[in-house]
């Protein structure tokens, strides 16, 4: 079952990967890239693993992949 989110409450938000790569487990939403076209609606957010400090972009959507992700630091 997908958790309900808004784009606009992500920054700042912390996340846990359930399936760790690199060491890399627990992220941070250090970005929202806000859209091209003024107005239009967010599609991406920036994370950061705190481990690494490694940066990636992300649909804001795959956050509510339970398979894939777990809101704050487990």
């Amino acid at each position: 079952m997908p958790i309900p989110l808004s784009p606009k409450k992500l920054l700042l938000s912390k996340w846990t990967a359930t399936v760790p790569q690199r060491r890399e487990k627990h992220f941070l939403v250090t970005r929202v890239i806000e859209p091209l076209v003024p107005g239009g609606p967010v599609e991406q957010v920036e994370i950061e693993a705190v481990h690494s400090r490694r940066s990636r972009t992300i649909d804001w959507r795959e956050l509510t992949d339970v398979s894939r992700w777990q809101q704050g630091w487990r």
